[in-house]
């Protein structure tokens, strides 16, 4: 066996290992956010006396389901993309451009998202900021961006070797 197959056998069960952890968060942090509504729905409409926590929590659920939702779309090559252009390029240059883009990404990922969000976070921890209603400490919701920078960074380096890995151990 070849050192190519070993390794796109390995970026293979990585990148099914993290599909599965994100799309299983995804899921988890959806049906929370349904069931959110749905009490803030009851609670306004039938008891007449609405939740003071659930505007909130469904705002900041929706954060953590937006970002983790970009990876898991980013990760089944499945994130919004305009490749009118692409698909009419020659191979070589279909395969420079997934380069680059893997690369835009990850640079996005770990500039922005880990690094920028990781300073975020500490930053309205050192201040002790809570939310309003919830009383949660904010960090806890912008810890969001750091660890989706994660996601989108193991998406985007899964991405990039399987771009430049030969074309044989592609196919």
């Amino acid at each position: 066996m070849s050192a190519p197959d070993d390794s796109s056998r390995f970026a293979a069960r990585w990148r099914r290992r993290l599909d599965s952890w994100v799309g299983g968060l995804c899921a988890a942090l959806l049906a929370l956010m349904v069931v959110n509504v749905s009490w803030q729905v009851f609670s306004r409409y039938v008891l007449r006396d609405p939740s003071s926590v659930t505007e909130e929590l469904a705002r900041f659920l929706l954060i953590w389901l937006g970002l983790f939702g970009g990876a898991y779309a980013l990760g089944r090559g499945q994130h919004v993309a305009i490749d009118a252009l692409v698909v009419r390029l020659p191979a070589g240059w279909r395969r420079g451009t997934s380069i680059a883009a893997s690369l835009c990404v990850l640079t996005f990922a770990i500039s922005l998202l880990l690094f920028g969000g990781t300073r975020l976070a500490l930053l309205v921890h050192r201040l002790d900021q809570e939310s309003a209603a919830l009383g949660v400490g904010l960090a806890w919701v912008y810890a969001a961006l750091p660890l989706s920078g994660l996601v989108f960074a193991g998406f985007a380096l899964l991405d990039l070797a399987d771009a430049v890995r030969p074309r044989e151990a592609r196919e």
